[in-house]
């Protein structure tokens, strides 16, 4: 596999594995505005993987879509993502009520 210098070393593991994986890409991304292809051709981390942690960390609240255009690893449109906090939106309809 692949090091990148976004991959913090944990010990080895299973829990451990999926944690560092997570931890790497959130790192990437929190430098980086980049697809899921960008972020998998990065990190060495499969394209399958970081798909369901953008799901997670994207419950969670940590990562954000920042556009939909032509991704620059496959040619097609995908949403461009960031983890870094100042592309945050701004959800004012939840101040409504």
């Amino acid at each position: 596999m692949k090091q990148s210098m976004y991959s913090p070393k944990l010990d080895k593991g299973k829990d451990n594995y999926h944690k560092t994986q997570l931890i790497t890409i959130f790192l990437y991304l929190k430098d980086h505005v980049a697809t899921a292809s960008m972020v998998s051709a990065a990190t060495g981390i499969a394209q399958k993987c970081v798909t369901r942690y953008k799901r997670d960390m994207e419950l969670a609240g940590r990562l954000w879509e920042v556009r939909r255009d032509y991704c620059k690893h496959t040619g097609h449109k995908a949403w461009y993502l960031t983890t870094d906090p100042e592309f945050k939106m701004n959800d004012n309809q939840l101040n409504l009520f």
